[in-house]
């Protein structure tokens, strides 16, 4: 711990609270659904190699990264009942890697169907994989034309241990949008065409729309790490992260002074400037000058001035006198100060605030103790 004692700032992330989060997610899972948990991108920022062992020990077996890389990091940590799925797929040569790493691609083409039935041939044996289909995204997924090629001589898949049939909702987070009856329409038309096999289409957003986008298998990622699911409701899902920097210079300045780059922002009193040692260089986004906020002792103090690479400056003059000191800690996210609400003065959403998240904390991962199998 001696590396992180000058660290400017803390990250705490509660393993507890994303086991919460999963089981409460799984809690509302109907019929034969069960519940993965997406850890991509870093278990989005937060650390996946501490977060996917702490689900795998309250009982996940299946979980979902992006890359094929980011599999092969995991693969080791995880025991060998756990299902790895690389929702990218597998990029031409990159085959023969997810077989000896024993990750599951879903594949998203008829290129990357017949490059895996190539190497299963190769190999003698059938290699197990998951296909998307692309029912209203127009992102990953197979296309209706190469679908319906594919649907037209199902020997295509010969070779293929067809695992799960996913696809991926487009508004999910919005109950009334049309396109969530639409694409369910569509993913059990594209079904009743293809092989029996388990299915998926419930994102976070997707697990609250009920039990006909169940299915088999739930696939909630931000949710999992406190990101409100569901726009316009009550967020559900326990916050995750605690984020306090340090105060590195206090200086009282006069009416009329500017602060920081451009002067961007102007004193219109004496004012007690706390410097702060977080900036954009750490993930905390440019977007928050003049507009985010931070807490000391359940007190909201305004950022003023603009975010700049390694600092922001906080207006505290409204704290009690030398309530404040050089190494002081003060929250930027907690329990009040939510990654969506800081995500909504950046003008952006709860995944780029947390997937920003950068590398110079001092990083504390609490609650592992809660994390045991109970289900």
């Amino acid at each position: 711990m001696r590396a992180h004692t000058n660290a400017g700032a803390w990250l705490d992330v509660d393993l507890a609270a994303i086991v919460h989060n999963w089981r409460l997610l799984k809690q509302q899972a109907q019929g034969r659904a069960d519940c993965a948990a997406v850890v991509k991108a870093d278990a989005y920022g937060l650390g996946a190699t501490q977060v996917a062992p702490a689900l795998h020990a309250a009982g996940c077996r299946r979980f979902f990264v992006a890359h094929l890389d980011e599999g092969m990091a995991l693969r080791p940590l995880l025991p060998a009942d756990a299902t790895l799925f690389v929702m990218h797929g597998l990029l031409p040569g990159s085959e023969l890697e997810a077989v000896t790493h024993d990750l599951v691609p879903v594949l998203n083409s008829l290129a990357q169907v017949r490059a895996w039935t190539t190497l299963a041939r190769g190999l003698g044996r059938r290699l197990p994989a998951a296909l998307q289909m692309d029912t209203g995204m127009a992102r990953l997924g197979m296309p209706a034309d190469e679908f319906n090629r594919l649907a037209a001589d199902l020997h295509q898949l010969d070779g293929v241990d067809l695992q799960l049939v996913m696809s991926h909702l487009v508004s999910a987070e919005q109950a009334e949008a049309p396109t969530n009856a639409q694409q369910l329409q569509r993913f059990a038309a594209a079904r009743a065409r293809l092989p029996a096999a388990p299915a998926s289409l419930a994102n976070s957003s997707g697990v609250w729309l009920g039990a006909a986008y169940h299915h088999d298998l739930l696939r909630p990622g931000a949710a999992l790490y406190g990101v409100a699911p569901m726009a316009g409701r009550p967020n559900p899902m326990r916050p995750v992260v605690r984020l306090r920097s340090k105060v590195l210079q206090l200086r009282h300045i006069a009416a009329g002074t500017g602060v920081g780059y451009g002067h961007a922002w102007t004193a219109q009193r004496p004012t007690l400037i706390a410097t702060l040692a977080t900036g954009y260089a750490d993930g905390w986004l440019r977007s928050l000058s003049n507009r985010g906020a931070v807490r000391f002792n359940g007190q909201v103090l305004p950022l003023v001035g603009k975010v700049s690479m390694d600092t922001i400056t906080v207006d505290a003059t409204d704290l009690p006198p030398d309530a404040l000191q050089e190494g002081s800690l003060l929250d930027l996210l907690d329990e009040r100060l939510t990654v969506d609400e800081v995500a909504a003065a950046a003008g952006t959403i709860g995944y780029e605030v947390l997937t920003s998240l950068g590398n110079r904390y001092a990083r504390r991962y609490l609650g592992a103790e809660a994390c045991t199998h109970s289900l």
